[in-house]
């Protein structure tokens, strides 16, 4: 199987057709919560906040131990789930995911959005939102005496008291970010599964594209029979060279001009059989001049026959009107 038979094998259309926009709709409502919401905690709205309040409380490290490891030239790092690098990433999805929807809208109004293409498109969209999941929900073990063995706080616990009643609105954000982060990556997961469902050649697919494939071969086979025709030899190119011409005869004898011979003959065996002597014969109704001869006594061959009157340049040079 060659490559082109192995991409006409692959299927283009979609199984569940009326399922895409629907889709394309949902996805389009939860990308722009998303977007606000990650546009909002950029670059640190709460997110330093919401660390310090969970170090209050004991439920995780402090945002301190990094001033005091930087302070002893103590090499740490910044707990995932608080890192400038969670809140820039999911920014950064977030601009890429809505920008191919927009994308994806357009291929599907033309009819080139195929399954594979949207395979390839929506398996690197959610390993991009499984990592910020991940980040999202990584443990803070950076502190010994406050460890953080899950998800953060703000994930596990409620928003309500003992949390300060002016943080209760950023935990409520910071928890509806994740939220829309797994509401996003499970319908890329499910915009994957249909795309893979729609790749699996049903029975019909499959015996439409071995009847291509057969009709392809046969065209192949009928265009090398051509080829192959049209280097061989044909019956008449060894004609020889036409009377007449080059090479040929100088007074040709073909069949037309015994015709034209035959019947210049009769006519004047006519004319001499029913003519009155005095140069001229009678036709139907109308007296006609007889025609001029040739040398040889025999009328001109002319090139046509015509029913009306006509004039013709004699062997004698005078213009004879029949």
């Amino acid at each position: 199987m060659g490559i082109k038979d192995f991409c006409g094998a692959i299927p283009r259309k979609w199984k569940t057709p009326r399922a895409i926009i629907p889709l394309f709709v949902v996805e389009l409502c939860i990308e722009i919560a998303a977007l606000a919401l990650y546009g909002i905690a950029q670059p640190d709205l709460y997110r330093t906040r919401l660390w310090q309040e969970g170090s209050d409380h004991g439920w995780n490290s402090s945002p301190s131990e990094i001033i005091y490891a930087y302070a002893n030239y103590r090499p740490i790092s910044t707990p995932l789930p608080w890192s400038q690098f969670v809140t820039s990433f999911n920014v950064i999805i977030s601009v890429v995911a809505l920008f191919l929807l927009l994308v994806k809208g357009i291929m599907y109004i033309c009819h080139i959005f195929h399954p594979l293409l949207s395979a390839i498109i929506h398996a690197a969209l959610v390993a991009l939102f499984a990592v910020s999941i991940h980040a999202q929900a990584a443990s803070d073990m950076s502190d010994p005496d406050q460890p953080q063995p899950g998800p953060p706080w703000y994930i596990t616990r409620g928003c309500g008291a003992p949390v300060r009643p002016s943080l209760r609105g950023y935990c409520q954000q910071a928890k509806a970010s994740f939220a829309v982060t797994i509401m996003l990556c499970v319908l890329f997961a499910a915009f994957l599964a249909l795309s893979l469902y729609s790749l699996v050649p049903s029975r019909a697919s499959s015996a439409f594209s071995r009847s291509s494939s057969g009709k392809y071969a046969l065209s192949a086979a009928s265009e090398a029979d051509a080829e192959s025709a049209h280097e061989r030899p044909w019956e008449m190119n060894q004609v020889p060279a036409t009377p007449g011409t080059t090479g040929g005869m100088k007074s040709p004898m073909t069949p037309r001009t015994t015709a034209f011979n035959t019947l210049s003959g009769s006519m004047g065996e006519r004319a001499k059989g029913k003519g009155k002597g005095k140069g001229k014969w009678k036709g139907k109704g109308k007296e006609k001049e007889p025609m001029a001869r040739g040398p040889d006594g025999k009328l001109p061959l002319r090139h046509h026959i015509s029913m009306g009157d006509e004039t013709y340049q004699s062997p004698a040079g005078e213009a004879v009107r029949s």
